[in-house]
């Protein structure tokens, strides 16, 4: 297991996971809990744990968490999967940091070209701003403390930024310290905090006199106020955004970026010089293979890409220069959420029959839709990039993992050292029993099995092939009364 590029100072708080919660393991649950936990102590890289639909499998991670007290991602296969997850790991946990990391986009259209019909589609999206509070919320808390739970999206894979620049760049204030008003504000500015003295939202900040309000990018509700003394901080306070009711006084405050793109400006004018540097070489290569057109359009839009990036720190598309932006070599992995985690921490796949395949699909999706951006002359070859992490990447970042799913599939049973098995459920119930009948009088055993059921004052469900032999269905049975 190779060591992560990314190796971030000791978190501040060290609190530990309690598990709030009147239940106790039953079934298979005591046993797959010290197998799990067996099998972490004992160094494997990764376990199954083999559970019937109904069996407790979150409890079961939760009580693995609690164990070995050490930070965990789990990973779902889509949003609303992961958004029950985070639910039911906020109420098993409710003094810990339990996290939502999902793609931020409730419409999502990525930029691409079609060479065929000349048609270039320019990306469009709509950013979910309270899916990006959480995003910066979840970040934030694994900067700070070591209690902390992320449940994402297989999002989780693309690059996000440097991990050590969103550390470094955060903005540290205590009362007593020595630093004026105006350094602080510039220190905002440049991490991409925008001043607006009219209306405080987040991501923004307002200045009256000595008071300067600071609405962070990882905070839903509470506006950080700073009180000035000359050059001096005299006070902090936590205030409420909608009432402006002062909440409480604090010792200290950590403003942190206010997108995960934030970079030094050190690093920035490098980028700006290595980017202008890769131009020259591209726009050498297009026009040796005459192709002026498209030497032409990548000269355009990249020289005003880089007057914005020089004037703004900001472009449009930034993200596809984030190999400059990150000081990458070509072709090296890209910064992803799972480089903010410590190196002992856990991965739970949930549901990993279909997760990791749709976590390997991920990368050649994205390398085919940016080959014809970069061959028109759209992009730099850089641009390439700025992807998810392909497969063979991420299993170098798994550390421990657990495969949590009731359908194992080939993957699976090649890399587990071990498989948990958790068949017998928490209440006792067991599956229904399944009677394979004959298909002749069907109908006939159909109406017989409903005036049963409806007699001990119990529903019936009747799956059909297609939705027209359910209408026909339906139709009988109205009739039959």
């Amino acid at each position: 297991m190779k060591k992560r590029r990314v190796s971030l100072p000791e978190t501040k708080y060290k609190n530990p996971f309690k598990l709030h919660t009147d239940m106790v393991p039953q079934g298979d649950q005591p046993e797959a809990i010290r197998g799990l936990i067996s099998g972490l102590e004992q160094g494997y890289d990764a376990q199954t744990l083999l559970g019937v639909t109904g069996s407790g499998k979150t409890f079961t991670m939760a009580s693995v968490i609690e164990e070995t007290q050490r930070p965990a991602l789990v990973i779902a296969h889509n949003k609303t999967l992961a958004g029950q997850l985070c639910a039911e790991f906020m109420a098993l946990f409710p003094e810990d940091a339990v996290e939502y990391f999902v793609s931020y986009y409730d419409y999502y259209q990525p930029e691409a070209y079609i060479p065929s019909r000349d048609i270039y589609i320019e990306k469009d999206s709509a950013i979910n701003d309270e899916i990006d509070l959480l995003r910066h919320s979840a970040t934030s808390s694994l900067m700070e403390r070591r209690d902390v739970i992320v449940v994402a999206s297989v999002s989780c894979i693309y690059g996000i930024g440097d991990p050590a620049d969103y550390q470094h760049l955060m903005v540290n204030l205590r009362p007593g310290m020595r630093k004026d008003r105006d350094k602080v504000i510039e220190e905002l500015v440049a991490i991409q905090y925008l001043r607006n003295d009219y209306e405080i939202k987040r991501g923004t900040f307002r200045v009256r006199g000595d008071i300067l309000d600071i609405f962070p990018s990882a905070s839903a509700d509470v506006i950080t106020r700073v009180s000035f003394f000359g050059d001096e901080i005299e006070e902090i306070r936590e205030i409420d955004a909608i009432t402006g009711r002062s909440l409480t006084a604090r010792t200290y405050a950590s403003i942190f970026p206010a997108t995960h793109y934030a970079t030094t400006a050190k690093r920035m004018e490098k980028a700006i010089h290595t980017i202008g540097e890769e131009l020259v070489e591209r726009l050498a290569e297009l026009r040796a293979e005459g192709k002026l057109l498209e030497a032409y359009r990548l000269e355009q839009r990249t020289l005003y890409d880089l007057e914005m990036l020089r004037e703004t720190g900001f472009c449009k598309g930034i993200e596809n220069y984030s190999r400059h932006m990150t000081e990458r070599a070509p072709g090296e992995p890209p910064y992803t959420l799972i480089d903010f985690f410590p190196d002992d921490y856990l991965l739970f796949i949930d549901e990993s029959h279909v997760t990791i395949p749709q976590i390997g699909a991920m990368y050649n999706g994205d390398r085919s839709r940016k080959e014809s951006l970069i061959d028109y002359g759209f992009r730099l070859p850089s641009a390439f990039d700025n992807r998810p992490l392909n497969f063979a990447e991420f299993e170098e970042r798994m550390g421990q993992a657990v495969f949590v799913s009731a359908t194992p599939s080939k993957y699976e049973a090649e890399h587990a050292s071990q498989v948990v098995e958790q068949v017998i459920r928490p209440t006792g119930l067991l599956d229904p029993e399944v009677f394979i009948r004959p298909v002749e009088s069907q109908i006939d055993d159909l109406l017989t099995e409903i005036k049963s059921n409806t007699e001990r004052k119990e529903r019936t469900l009747i799956i059909t092939l297609t939705k027209r032999m359910a209408e026909d269905l339906s139709d009988f049975l109205r009739e039959e009364g």
